[in-house]
């Protein structure tokens, strides 16, 4: 039989309410009586049955994480920075994917069942205003990465447009001059590609540059078989680009591998960038540059949010920026030879 609160109050010495006030982690409980309790708790093996937690606090502890692939490096990465951010918050969390499928995601958007499952939803949503009309508010909805912010959800947003113009104003700054990117989406009106394909235009001109469609190369999906396919097209084209902006780092990771393939150098012949710093892109050769975004901050301020939210559903809806900052690595710009300091010829 599984140990109740009722056993570990006994072993303890102290009333029911202690033990809840304990695992709740109340405050107003003294050292002594919390580390009698907490070693009764391992003594044990108490878990807290989350039934019973529910009909006791309408609560359950338990936060759900919707992305768009739980296998893309970044979302990974958001993932694990936010299991951390809600177990300090005392906080479980569930992962689920929508494989960009709009039919699934308005229906994890607008899933009733949820309702009874989880305290709070962070989203990752590919998310038009279409798919958010009809969004119920009656739970923490927290919006992360994508979407402009419409004032009804909290938003913890990347300035997509702001981290483009900056991955691009880099090649500019470099000298190059026949720009392209990788990353849009014609036919779909998702967030992150209408806003990186601005900010490309926008740097180009800023720097005197005209921006034509044909500069501009679709990927069905951000993956590095899309970038590959994409920098092939453009490098076999009438104009080859010298700098190539990708909208992921998957997406760049492909690039480059076309550009070796067309037997051409990177970024002698074509220089590349992406966005996310993903592990991969430290350790590829050449060493990728990238607009580094910050997954920690995002997943602190989504669950600071949601956390507010559950205490009080009133609270007015707020938009948080997330930071982002220009990574050059080699993809860009060639490291500098070192010297050995005690052998001239080494």
């Amino acid at each position: 039989m599984a140990a109740t609160l009722r056993d570990v109050a006994d072993l303890a010495g102290v009333s029911i309410r202690t033990v809840s006030n304990v695992i709740a982690d109340y405050e107003h409980v003294s050292k002594p009586m919390r580390a009698r309790v907490q070693r009764a708790i391992a003594d044990l093996d108490y878990r807290p049955n989350p039934v019973a937690r529910l009909l006791r606090t309408g609560r359950t502890g338990l936060l759900a994480l919707v992305v768009p692939e739980i296998d893309v490096p970044y979302f990974s990465k958001l993932a694990r920075n936010v299991i951390r951010a809600a177990s300090q918050a005392g906080f479980h969390v569930m992962i689920d994917q929508t494989g960009h499928d709009r039919d699934r995601q308005r229906a994890l958007l607008r899933g009733a069942d949820r309702t009874l499952l989880f305290d709070g939803v962070l989203f990752c949503p590919l998310a038009t205003a279409d798919d958010l009309a009809d969004v119920g508010v009656d739970q923490p909805l927290i919006l992360l990465g994508e979407h402009s912010f419409d004032g009804r959800f909290d938003h913890v947003a990347i300035d997509n447009v702001r981290a483009a113009q900056d991955a691009t104003a880099h090649l500019i700054g470099l000298g190059k001059h026949r720009l392209a990117a990788i990353g849009a989406q014609p036919g779909e009106d998702f967030a992150t590609p209408l806003q990186r394909t601005e900010g490309f235009t926008r740097a180009l001109a800023q720097a005197g540059f005209d921006a034509s469609p044909e500069q501009v190369c679709p990927a069905a999906h951000y993956s590095r078989q899309d970038g590959y396919r994409a920098a092939a097209a453009l490098i076999d084209g009438p104009t080859r680009p010298d700098g190539i902006f990708c909208y992921s780092d998957l997406l760049a990771m492909g690039a480059i591998r076309a550009v070796f393939d067309a037997g051409l150098s990177v970024p002698e012949d074509i220089a590349v960038i992406g966005i996310d710093d993903i592990e991969e892109g430290r350790f590829a050769r050449p060493s990728l540059s990238t607009v580094s975004i910050d997954t920690r901050f995002i997943a602190d301020h989504a669950v600071a949010a949601v956390a507010a939210r559950i205490d009080n559903p009133n609270l007015a809806a707020q938009e948080t920026l997330a930071p982002h900052t220009l990574v050059p690595r080699e993809s860009t710009k060639q490291p500098e030879r070192r010297r050995c300091p005690t052998a001239p010829s080494c």
